[in-house]
């Protein structure tokens, strides 16, 4: 009887077993925003499928994405203001606070227990402790007597530090916020007309605003005695008609391959090459209409580019070697944001308007898969964590 109950024993607790899907790896995972229905897909990157989806995000419009340190939830970050941290092992909402009128991204201090939103309405900064969402710092963008500036281009920085910059005052601001209680500011006024958005260099040295109001960018070395504000590709387009510009380039997907950038020019059907020893311009690359994301393969070998309308169902490949389009891909309307796997050998792009995103073999330009969702917009996986400005 004891050797029958123990055979009963172990085939039951088999059957349970086989009914349990096994735990997966962060490093696999990623989530999609679903924006038309306030939903995240968590999917799994190597299996190139939709885990689950989770609802209740509010207005994910302009969401972005960051991850915490292990991997294992994501910080959501709202249109409408809302913080939403959803773990992605159990895939569900842990927490959600509504803190501001107006947000459009954020990012994680360099050791995990720090999350920062930065907020349109209003104008400012505000910390969260990364486990519980507990308010610990409020920054007030107030650069003259009453006067708030909506927040563009926050980015972690080593030292539980953040750098962002002021639309609406000119000038970009470092804060650190080693004392949550007692935040230490050091600001940079005129730095150039508008920023708009902006990017920390993968070794966390240079900061690169880019301006709305004229052409070039304002450059930081956050590595000298005393940084200072050098503008750098001033007047890319002199002597040229302005075009409308259709959408503002992103530049957090900013691509540095090897010693050289590639960014996006306003409202210009170009990709500008840069030398960042020299920051000079050395080159341009026609492309099929104006770029929003120019994004590096994460060898450096490729950059991927996506446009505004009217080119917005197309996707261009950069080969970095001869600056040359070699492949030119037509993945679905509105293509709204393209992300690699960890080592490159795929990417996923969004299609919104046409409700899917596609996997792209990024040597052969075969497609992988495609996963039907609800008018997707970003792609983030949970490689992020490890790199800096993610």
């Amino acid at each position: 009887m004891k050797r029958l109950a123990l055979t009963l024993g172990a085939a039951l607790l088999a059957g349970c077993a086989a009914t349990v899907e096994p735990t997966k790896g962060t490093g696999d995972l990623g989530v999609i925003v679903e924006r038309a229905t306030g939903t995240v897909a968590i999917v799994d990157t190597s299996e190139r499928r939709v885990l689950a989806e989770v609802p209740g995000l509010g207005d994910l419009s302009h969401a972005s994405v960051v991850f915490s340190r292990d991997g294992g939830s994501a910080f959501v970050f709202g249109r409408d203001g809302a913080l939403t941290r959803v773990n992605l092992i159990s895939r569900r909402i842990e927490q959600r606070v509504m803190q501001a009128g107006n947000s459009i991204g954020g990012a994680v201090s360099q050791d995990g227990t720090l999350v920062a939103a930065q907020n349109y309405q209003p104008g400012g900064v505000k910390v969260f402790d990364a486990k519980t969402l507990e308010l610990v710092a409020d920054i007030p963008a107030e650069y003259a007597p009453g006067k708030l500036s909506r927040v563009v281009g926050l980015a972690d920085l080593p030292g539980r530090r953040f750098v962002f910059s002021l639309f609406d005052a000119d000038q970009v601001w470092v804060a650190d916020v080693s004392d949550p209680k007692a935040p230490k500011l050091t600001r940079f006024e005129n730095v150039g007309r508008q920023p708009y958005d902006a990017l920390v260099t993968p070794d966390g040295r240079h900061y690169i605003a880019g301006l709305f109001g004229e052409d070039g960018l304002a450059l930081i070395d956050l590595w000298a005695d005393k940084p200072v504000v050098r503008r750098i590709l001033a007047g890319y387009g002199r002597g040229q008609q302005p075009l409308p510009v259709f959408k503002m380039p992103h530049l957090r997907g900013w691509a540095v391959a090897g010693r050289h950038a590639y960014l996006p020019a306003i409202g210009r059907h170009e990709v500008l090459v840069v030398d960042t020893e020299t920051w000079a311009e050395v080159a341009r690359i026609p492309v099929a209409g104006q770029p929003v994301f120019a994004m590096a393969r994460p060898d450096g070998r490729q950059v991927w580019v996506n446009f505004a309308v009217p080119d917005y169902d197309r996707v261009q490949v950069i080969d970095t070697l001869t600056r040359q389009v070699v492949k030119t891909l037509e993945p679905g309307k509105a293509v709204l944001h393209m992300e690699f796997t960890p080592r490159g050998e795929a990417v996923w792009i969004s299609s919104r308007d046409a409700n899917r995103v596609s996997v792209y073999d990024t040597r052969s330009f075969d497609a992988l898969a495609t996963l039907p969702l609800q008018a997707p917009s970003g792609v983030f996986f949970t490689s992020r964590a490890a790199r800096m400005g993610f």
